[in-house]
């Protein structure tokens, strides 16, 4: 487990860990060996989905046909809803993350980069969750990086520190370096900023995204299909270029999309890749 998520698993009561396999050669099995130690010594239950039986493809398979651009995207997009799958397969009622301050104020720069206002109004919420939705909670928001390191080394814990082999590019990296510059100049940045996405204010009239669910998997968004979906279907189709980016792009392979979803179970089938054949796909039903 990272650092944050093998605190939070030993701090908290808790009724499981769930851990998702990207398949990324030489990085999640290391990291799976961690969680099967924390899984014995918090003699808590552990559930492990794979990227490849939620949806039909694994990590390394995904960066061998779009490179090592954009791959934190898919990824990031696929871990949550795995998450949220496993959560629900789970009968549970809360996810707790292990995301600490600096974390958050990273995505506080990230989405203000991006202009996108719709995650900026959540991202530092401690607890987020829709109707029909598993809540997640943050209770390391206000806590610092270095601090969960500090005790996870005074207690002795057993948690995995390696960075992603495909990480080096990710966008991420480059708010993470402003905010460590930024931290030595101004120690209490961080908190800082985190304050600042806090007391963002929206204006009224601002046109803000409809929260709906994907027509084809059930799972919260605010187009017709959910990007996991659209990002599945780019792949399969070989246009995985499609899925990134601006939405007149996404219209594209919406539109491209929405000729597949004909069958019974509304899943997307081509080049052999589809969704897992999970009881109650429709994580809607999965509650």
């Amino acid at each position: 487990c990272p650092k944050g998520t093998t605190v939070a698993s030993g701090k908290g009561k808790s009724s499981g860990i769930n851990a998702e396999y990207g398949g990324i050669s030489g990085y999640r099995d290391d990291s799976l060996e961690t969680v099967k130690r924390n899984q014995i010594q918090y003699s808590l239950p552990l559930t492990i989905l794979s990227y490849q039986e939620l949806y039909g493809w694994t990590m390394d398979a995904i960066v061998k046909q779009i490179g090592m651009k954009n791959n934190c995207t898919f990824c990031g997009v696929f871990r949550r809803q795995a998450l949220d799958r496993g959560a629900a397969m789970l009968k549970c009622d809360k996810i707790v993350t292990g995301h600490n301050a600096d974390d958050i104020a990273e995505t506080v720069i990230m989405n203000i980069l991006r202009g996108d206002i719709a995650r900026l109004g959540r991202c530092t919420s401690i607890s987020t969750g829709s109707e029909g939705m598993i809540s997640r909670c943050k209770p390391f928001k206000y806590t610092y990086e270095k601090e969960i390191v500090m005790y996870a080394h005074f207690k002795k814990l057993d948690y995995f520190t390696t960075e992603c082999i495909y990480s080096p590019n990710a966008y991420r990296g480059h708010a993470r370096t402003f905010l460590k510059d930024l931290e030595k100049i101004r120690p209490r940045a961080i908190l800082d900023i985190i304050k600042s996405g806090e007391d963002m204010a929206i204006k009224e009239e601002v046109k803000m995204p409809v929260q709906r669910t994907c027509q084809n998997c059930g799972y919260i968004s605010s187009s017709e299909l959910c990007k996991a979906c659209i990002m599945l279907d780019g792949l399969n189709k070989g246009k995985p270029e499609l899925s990134i980016g601006k939405n007149n792009k996404r219209k594209k392979i919406l539109k491209l999309t929405a000729d597949k979803v004909n069958d019974d179970t509304g899943q997307l089938k081509e080049n052999g890749h589809t969704r897992a054949n999970l009881p109650n796909q429709n994580i809607q039903e999965m509650f």
